[in-house]
């Protein structure tokens, strides 16, 4: 039988349960080792503290802890351990750590750590996340290394670079009367805008970026480094939220853009086991194909014939993502590709084109790459591909693609990825992303206009890495940080963070969404590298298969009282029907009365949920009662 951690999030593996910290009002959660939703009164402070230790490609360590103790007394509370990360060719790190919160409103978080042999690294210290949500374009306090003291705001719009370097303290209003100061002592800091990679936070971390990394932690050279976040002032109480038991009612509002086509990626290696199901493809119902072509991977004319095989079983719009080496003259470059293309006899409607080097991302304070201007290359694809539309962008994330700003005029339509794992890979920092991806289109849109805008694919696993030289193997299906493929892709924790993803991308009017690949590792159903799951469906194809049933539909404004657990995405038909799909973000069961949702009396719900996800089925029917409980990630269709 299979279990329901399985069913839920793919793996046996249990996440390390939190430990609550209580000073007076002041509450925080340890989770090996470090802080997360630190609060006062209910509200969030900072969303986390983290001693962290990265490896040369970014990869973060997940340290031994030893002599763990939690003490608390009517003063506060107060937290000791010691850790260790092993390197590699026998160097280790060892530290010791102490965190110390108080009722009078202050937290402190001090870590000594000294390398047994040289150790290398490409950072290693204190990480400080603020929340985004009520934060961005508020106005901050920034005390610089030098004594500095500046008034500015946060960004609202992603900032593609660090907003402030060289800092010691940052200072911004909790609610009237209250300020939260953070001071970071040990080394400098400087913040980067992490909604870039969709992460849910503005980071404050240690070493500036345009310092050389990797570098080397000397042996037996012991250094310190300090947190220390201080409450000042009063506020009137504010009320904290109520437990997942909570009747959470939603609302609709005014009519917005189209929901946007679905379309599915398939890589060559994919396509035999697409071809091999494709009555499972036209079950699931994408609009778009999106065919991607590595020449720089030995990808040639056969892997073109596969896809015209599809594309002639399929016949919907394909387009084709191609990389270009940019190795040789441009026009010849492309033209062969274009030559390929016609001898497969692959039907296209579409190019989208971006420099092989552009799959690396450029760092603050690094030397760009070689790389010819991206107007040669839109022209020699133009060249090559007269008939088709043309897009551009980058294959990676907003990351690059806000750095790298491409020129508009020459493209047809604007395109870019994300990934919710590439500095954190936790349950609750993978859901939080979600808030980040309504910053993500409005700055995209800021920046390119109403260009046709597409996303995709974006799904939990990291299919390539920019800032490393690989993706991380995960064969044992764990929770990894710029893993190569994730477990909770096959569960229901994956279908529910795509249905929450489309929830928060629909409103900006995108052209095409892609939350998946058809098979293999990124696909709804699993491919030939998976001989005793092929053809299997993940729980991803039921909610993908609806999302594509709305494509076309006009989309509604939709609110809810609880948008950090509850998702909602709501449609109009052409017959005027309305659409409703709700998904629970938490591992805990939300409750909602029929009364609370914006439909008729007569509309019917289905439920997804562990129960359905267990009997390999899709949406059950026939939820009459006037509470609808949807469990543990749990999803439910609603019209």
């Amino acid at each position: 039988m299979t279990s329901e951690a399985l069913i839920l999030t793919g793996t046996h593996e249990a996440e390390p349960q939190p430990t609550r910290l209580v000073a007076g009002t002041l509450t925080a959660d340890l989770v090996n080792g470090n802080l997360r939703s630190i609060r006062h009164d209910g509200t969030e402070v900072l969303r986390a503290i983290g001693y962290i230790v990265r490896d040369r490609d970014w990869g973060t360590y997940d340290p031994e802890l030893r002599a763990l103790s939690v003490r608390h007394d009517e003063a506060g509370f107060e937290v000791t351990y010691s850790g260790a990360c092993e390197g590699p060719m026998g160097s280790r790190l060892e530290f010791a750590a102490r965190i110390k919160g108080r009722t009078e409103g202050t937290l402190e978080f001090d870590v000594t750590a000294t390398p047994k042999g040289d150790f290398e690294t490409a950072r290693c210290g204190f990480c400080v996340l603020h929340p985004i949500v009520g934060l961005a374009g508020a106005p901050v306090t920034v005390e610089h290394v030098d004594g500095t003291i500046v008034e500015t705001v946060l960004p609202d719009l992603i900032e593609p670079w660090q907003p402030f370097k060289n800092m010691r303290a940052i200072t911004h209003t909790l609610r009237l009367g209250l300020e939260a100061e953070c001071r970071m002592e040990g080394d400098t800091f400087e913040m980067e805008d992490q909604r870039n990679w969709s992460d849910a936070s503005y980071k404050t971390y240690v070493r500036p970026l345009e310092l050389p990394w990797p570098y080397l932690l000397k042996s037996s050279v012991t250094f310190r480094q300090k947190v220390t976040l201080r409450l000042r002032g009063s506020a009137t109480r504010q009320r904290v939220n109520a437990g997942s038991s909570e009747h959470i009612p939603v609302e609709l509002g005014d009519t917005g853009p189209k929901l946007p086509n679905l379309g599915v990626v398939v890589y060559p290696g994919d396509a035999a086991a697409t071809l091999a199901n494709i009555e499972l493809l036209q079950e699931l119902g994408p609009q778009r194909l999106l065919l991607h072509f590595d020449p720089t991977a030995g990808h040639g004319v056969e892997a073109l014939r596969a896809y015209a095989a599809l594309v002639a079983a399929y016949p919907v719009p394909a387009t084709l993502e191609c990389v270009v080496p940019c190795r040789r003259d441009l026009d010849a470059e492309l033209s062969e590709v274009a030559a390929q293309v016609r001898e497969a006899g692959l039907r296209l409607a579409e190019i989208a084109v971006s420099p092989a080097v552009d799959r690396q991302s450029t760092p603050p304070g690094s030397k760009w790459p070689e790389c010819p201007p991206l107007e040669d290359v839109y022209s020699a694809a133009r060249h090559a591909f007269p008939e088709l539309r043309l897009g551009g962008g980058m294959f990676s994330y907003l990351t690059e693609l806000n750095r790298k700003r491409v020129p508009p005029s020459h493209l047809d339509f604007i395109t870019h990825c994300t990934c919710p794992i590439v500095h954190a890979a936790d349950d609750l920092s993978v859901m939080q992303s979600l808030e980040a991806l309504s910053f993500i289109t409005r700055s995209t849109r800021a920046i390119y206009g109403e260009k046709p805008y597409r996303i995709g694919p974006s799904t939990i696993a990291m299919r390539q890495n920019p800032y490393g030289s690989a993706t991380k193997d995960n064969p044992l299906g764990r929770r990894i940080a710029m893993a190569d493929r994730d477990p909770r892709h096959n569960a229901l924790f994956g279908a529910t963070w795509s249905l929450g993803y489309a929830a928060r991308v629909v409103p900006a009017g995108l052209e095409q969404l892609i939350l998946s690949g058809f098979a293999g590792p990124f696909g709804v159903i699993a491919g030939d590298s998976e001989p005793a799951l092929a053809g299997k469906q993940r729980p991803l194809f039921h909610v993908l298969r609806h999302l594509a049933g709305l494509a076309g539909f006009t989309s509604l404004q939709v609110k809810s009282s609880a948008e950090d657990r509850l998702a909602a995405l709501a449609a109009r038909g052409p017959n005027g029907r309305t659409v409703l799909m709700l998904a629970n973000l938490t591992a805990e069961t939300l409750t909602l009365r029929r009364a609370d949702l914006p439909v008729g009396a007569d509309a019917r719900v289905s439920i997804f949920d562990a129960s359905a996800t267990a009997a390999g089925t899709g949406f059950r029917g026939g939820e009459g009662a006037d509470e609808i409980r949807l469990t543990a990630y749990a999803i439910a269709l609603v019209g």
